[in-house]
């Protein structure tokens, strides 16, 4: 028999009961083992609400990957441990919005319902307008192939909250385009309905700015590259973010801490 002589963190199945970490939580969870094999999930029919649930969730998960996919240059520095989870949730809100196809293979329409993206906050825990409080403001293309993020001159040491020990900082704005999203009945999967332009993007950043003196009138400039052009289907998400700099001699450090990204506007 078996003896417990101390706390012991485990994974996987002992006996009867499953134990389990969750991502983004502390801690260790437990639950009894049991519940319907894959097989029957997959071919009985009682589960058929199952099986469509897990298609559209599936679907979902892949649109919010588009969204990170085309900001993946600053996704490492830019987002919190769930930012996964919570733009699959957004992407579901928008598949529950389609009312034209049937339920298990709706569309996700992004282009109709463009509000749910605009304001997403890439690190839940650092809200941009919390540490940026300058004024500001955005215009973009009428080819919607591009975007400005506009700065008015403004004195750093009073509207922006830098994390301790930061000298420098850097504004951030870009342009990326996300396509709807469709069921494929020849893939048996969900596909973005121009795959050709879904996740093309462009990033740009405003000089190393001393955050102890003046700041002149900033403009940074985004356009997607290549020509791209936005159809009806898809949506271009313009972001705008900042980030904090070390500066020793010449050279300039990433701060880990500070830096934050929003989705601006949708259009």
């Amino acid at each position: 028999m078996a003896r417990q002589k101390g706390v012991i963190k485990y994974v996987g199945t002992l006996g009867d009961i499953r134990h389990f970490k969750i991502k983004g939580q502390e801690g260790y969870f437990a639950g009894m083992v049991g519940g319907p094999t894959g097989d029957q999930v997959l071919t009985a029919p009682e589960f058929e609400r199952t099986r469509e649930n897990m298609n559209e969730f599936g679907a979902c998960a892949k649109a919010g990957k588009s969204v990170r996919s085309g900001l993946s240059q600053l996704m490492k520095q830019m987002s919190d441990s769930q930012v996964t989870g919570r733009l699959t949730s957004i992407m579901k809100k928008i598949n529950l919005e389609d009312q034209t196809e049937a339920r298990g293979y709706r569309k996700i329409e992004i282009s109709t319902q463009q509000n749910y993206l605009k304001g997403f906050e890439f690190n839940k825990n650092i809200s941009l307008n919390g540490i940026l409080n300058a004024p500001y403001s955005l215009t973009h293309t009428v080819a919607r192939d591009g975007g400005d993020f506009i700065v008015p001159a403004f004195n750093p040491a009073n509207l922006i909250s830098a994390p301790a020990g930061a000298t420098h900082f850097r504004l951030i704005t870009s342009v990326s385009v996300i396509s709807d999203f469709e069921y494929n009945a020849v893939t048996n999967s969900y596909d973005p309905m121009h795959p050709e332009i879904n996740e093309v993007n462009d990033v740009q950043f405003s000089d190393f700015l001393d955050l102890y003196a003046p700041v002149p009138e900033t403009t940074i400039t985004a356009t997607l590259p290549g020509g791209a052009a936005a159809t009806a289907d898809t949506s271009i998400l313009q972001c705008i973010g900042i980030e904090f700099y070390q500066q020793v001699g010449p050279n300039y450090y990433l701060f880990s801490s500070g830096s934050c990204l929003k989705v601006e506007e949708v259009f």
